[in-house]
């Protein structure tokens, strides 16, 4: 039987969260554990948005642009590839317009990939944090000479 100082949680579930939680899993190609662990570090990182409303103040020709922030529950991310590798970023490379980002997916096994300087910043990309390749390919090449 674990012992609670290994880090083990044990908590009751309906069927109907149990399938839901089965379904996801299948769908997202993750462990139960990797699905709660990430629900679990996500709790300290509240999702916000900010979103500018323009409003007219009565009496005035003048625009003003508040900003206001709406919290926003996080949704699971449905995609269609089926090549889902988990990662740590061991490399962000920081152009003008695109970043060159290198995941480590297992040992010395890395993929590298170019992305915008915007979707680094939007995800949070830093060294240490974990990331996900999802690679979508109509052909994969092999060759030999």
């Amino acid at each position: 039987m674990p012992r609670k100082e290994q880090g083990w949680i044990t908590f009751q579930t309906s069927e109907e969260e149990r399938k839901i939680l089965e379904e996801f899993c299948q769908d997202s190609q993750r462990t139960k554990t990797e699905i709660l662990r990430e629900l679990v570090r996500g709790l300290n990182k509240p999702q916000v948005l900010q979103a500018s409303i323009p409003t007219k103040q009565p009496h005035s020709e003048n625009y003003e642009t508040p900003v206001q922030e709406i919290s926003i529950p996080r949704k699971a991310l449905k995609v269609s590839s089926r090549n889902i590798l988990k990662g740590v970023v061991k490399k962000v490379v920081t152009g003008a317009v695109n970043c060159e980002v290198t995941l480590e997916i297992v040992h010395k096994v890395e993929l590298t990939s170019m992305i915008t300087r915007t979707s680094v910043e939007d995800l949070g990309l830093v060294e240490g944090e974990e990331a996900y390749a999802v690679i979508k390919s109509n052909d994969i090449v092999i060759a030999k000479e």
